[in-house]
């Protein structure tokens, strides 16, 4: 077994590789000035390759997948696992209009094509039970980053109110404030464009508590700015947010910051300024698992 990490991963594959005590190599990249790949993988490879990358930013890490799963397989690998804890197009599940395309389905069969096992993170998963649906292999693995998320939260702060932002985010709220011991509410939104948001609180006390926001991901920050906007307004003491995928397009994080978040906590699922939470022990467990 073999990890192989592209660079913009690489720390995080690092941490892995020392978990389940594999060698680590890294895929040498480059970009020619038309922004066509050039790939190039260590030699020699084992039969079972473990390729690391989040796929925030995806257009280009697609192809770039493409062209190292084809690679590995010519080059004698029998197994290819790809570890993916941010996997993109997830988000279009259903043609809304018609001439949509499903790209949740689309991307997620060239996945299948190329590897064995996939595994990811906290997916953004709407109308689908299982991410098998949108990735049609076996080994189709979902994690939760909720465990490492609440141990986080447990070394910070005595206790806090956490809120999920909107229904969605219930699953992973309710999961956290049960193994932690903290309460939690969720808000109502409505999403009426992409940088547009509708919000309201629950109906409960937010005066003096230390509140702290908890979301999968973070991406127009807008989600993030509206909810402390709201807090603010309700009297709410401190507040915190916690995403498991740190996105932060444009001027995200400034504006969540902006709006009141006293801190901002994330995953290394991407690598940012607020990675903080470590997930090579879930994600080494998952692989350990599967093999």
């Amino acid at each position: 077994m073999m990890i192989l990490a592209f660079s913009d991963y690489l720390n995080q594959a690092q941490r892995l590789a020392s978990r389940l005590n594999a060698p680590l190599g890294e895929i040498s990249l480059h970009h020619f000035p038309d922004r066509e790949s050039f790939i190039r993988l260590p030699l020699p490879l084992p039969e079972h390759v473990i390729v690391c990358r989040s796929l925030n930013q995806p257009n280009d890490k697609l192809i770039e997948l493409l062209l190292c799963a084809t690679t590995a397989r010519e080059l004698g690998a029998k197994r290819l696992t790809l570890v993916a804890p941010y996997l993109c197009y997830m988000r279009q599940d259903f043609a809304n209009q018609p001439g949509v395309a499903v790209s949740q389905r689309i991307i997620g069969k060239m996945l299948a094509n190329l590897f064995d096992d996939v595994l990811t993170v906290d997916p953004h998963l709407h109308r689908i039970a299982s991410l098998a649906q949108a990735i049609p292999i076996k080994n189709a693995i979902s994690l939760s980053a909720a465990d490492e998320i609440g141990r986080f939260l447990k070394q910070k702060l005595e206790y806090a109110m956490l809120l999920g932002p909107d229904s969605e985010s219930e699953q992973w709220v309710a999961t956290i404030a049960s193994k932690i011991g903290f309460d939690y509410c969720i808000a109502h939104k409505k999403r009426v464009g992409d940088k547009q948001i509708q919000m309201t609180l629950p109906d409960n006390k937010f005066f003096n508590k230390p509140i702290v926001i908890i979301d999968d991901m973070a991406s127009t920050g807008r989600t993030l700015g509206k909810a402390a906007r709201l807090l603010q307004a309700a009297g709410s003491k401190d507040i915190y947010a916690v995403v498991t995928h740190a996105l932060f397009c444009g001027d995200a994080e400034a504006h969540s910051l902006q709006a009141g978040i006293k801190t901002i906590w994330s995953t290394d699922s991407i690598d940012h300024p607020t990675s903080c939470i470590k997930l090579d022990g879930l994600l080494a467990n998952a692989i350990k698992a599967i093999i």
